[in-house]
């Protein structure tokens, strides 16, 4: 059987390694628990972090045991790492009630049946600790120092830093040697912006409990070619919930990245061979469009489903190729400077012809009836902004059989 270390690194996951020959080792050696961490801090997982799930997903098809953690206890510190304030403090139902969302998310993707994966909870024993018990016991194996030289906080430190915050290292560190302990963890996994954190967890438990079987690996952040997170647009976060990003808006996202970053999100964020990623990402010039295609349907099939998979295809096709099923789109050209302030969706409905009358309009949007990229229209006060173009396009869809396209 193929080592996943060596599948990862050939697919680019791999950021950083506290103990590379010794963790491909590791891994080729035997079924390892390893845990990644999520702090529920919204309602949903984004399309950035997606990567962590692939992750956990590669691991347990090569025979692993993944332990997610959901940080329910750490979330009540909050994560400075990539932040330039404090997070906002929520409350113990809030928390509960984001845990159990994203704990059902992450279950849609890898197995629990059987003992193959665990999910913990860090409330469960970081709201127990003695604090002056935990600080003297643990924090006396931290140097100030070192960990303000550290990234995740280092960069705060001319915003202001609080010491509520300098705690949530510590607490990361104690989780891993928690689940060291009583769940046999060997190894922990995050993203590049977890790296710190990461190594005091393996660093506490070798000085702790003098063993030397705790490894870290971070995956790289789903960055675009200037260095930018991806996984926003202009309308927010791209997330995995449905409900939050609908499926079509999610296929439209990936459709709709630069075409230096296809072959990183095909290798990254499907299961494509990597021979055949490289077929596609070969292609020169608007062939590369194939890809992007075939990119944002792989990665809408993994999170939404084949069937909306399909569907986000076929109104891509309608959108970008100028047909749909029964034939061409009827198209109505408008000039771009209309937009500037936003045009309401009663007057957009009457310059494509769709609508005998601005009544007939407020009838289809207060009855469910118009769709701008397959997003439902609520507001008869609603206004179609630029950002609403893909390429100089939108799509109308009124009812479920009209399709009209306004072109800049």
């Amino acid at each position: 059987m193929s080592n996943v270390y060596d599948l990862l690194t050939e697919r680019g996951y791999i950021g950083q390694s506290t103990h590379p020959a010794e963790v491909r080792d590791l891994l080729g050696r035997e079924s390892v628990s390893f845990y990644i961490g999520f702090d529920p801090t919204a309602d949903s997982l984004t399309a950035g972090g997606f990567i962590q799930i692939m992750t956990l997903m590669h691991m347990q098809r090569a025979g692993h045991r993944p332990i997610v953690l959901m940080g329910a206890g750490t979330v009540m510190v909050g994560d400075p790492s990539g932040r330039s304030d404090v997070r906002k403090m929520m409350t113990l139902e809030d928390i509960a009630y984001k845990k159990n969302k994203i704990q059902a998310q992450i279950s849609r993707f890898i197995t629990f049946e059987n003992d193959r994966a665990i999910v913990v909870d860090n409330a469960d024993w970081l709201l127990k600790l003695n604090y002056v018990n935990f600080v003297r016991d643990i924090g006396m194996h931290f140097s100030v120092n070192r960990m303000l030289a550290a990234d995740c906080y280092k960069s705060r430190l001319e915003d202001g830093l609080t010491f509520f915050e300098m705690n949530y290292m510590i607490m990361q560190a104690y989780d891993f040697l928690y689940l060291h302990r009583n769940h046999n963890c060997k190894l922990q996994m995050g993203g590049n912006d977890q790296w710190s954190n990461i190594i005091a967890g393996v660093d506490l438990i070798r000085r702790v409990d003098r063993e030397n079987d705790a490894f870290g690996i971070t995956s790289v952040l789903l960055e675009d070619s200037t260095g930018q997170k991806m996984g926003k647009s202009l309308k927010g976060a791209i997330y995995l919930d449905a409900e939050m990003t609908s499926p079509y808006e999610f296929f439209q996202y990936w459709r709709s990245i630069e075409d230096a970053s296809v072959e990183k999100c095909l290798r990254l964020l499907t299961f494509l061979p990597l021979d055949e990623i490289h077929e596609l990402t070969s292609q020169k010039g608007s062939e590369i469009n194939k890809a992007k295609e075939r990119l944002s349907y792989e990665i809408t099939k993994l999170v939404h489903g084949e069937e909306e998979a399909d569907k986000a295809l076929q109104a891509a096709k309608a959108l970008f190729g100028g047909a749909a099923e029964g034939g061409s789109i009827p198209t109505t050209e408008i000039a771009g400077k209309d937009f500037e302030n936003g045009m309401p969706i009663l007057d957009l409905l009457e310059r494509a012809g769709l609508i005998p009358s601005r009544s007939e309009g407020r009838r289809l949007v207060q009855q469910s009836g118009i769709r701008i990229n397959d997003i439902l229209i609520e507001a008869i006060d609603h206004k179609v902004q630029l950002s609403d173009f893909k390429d100089n396009q939108l799509m109308i869809k009124k009812g479920k059989k009209v399709f009209h396209r306004v072109k800049l």
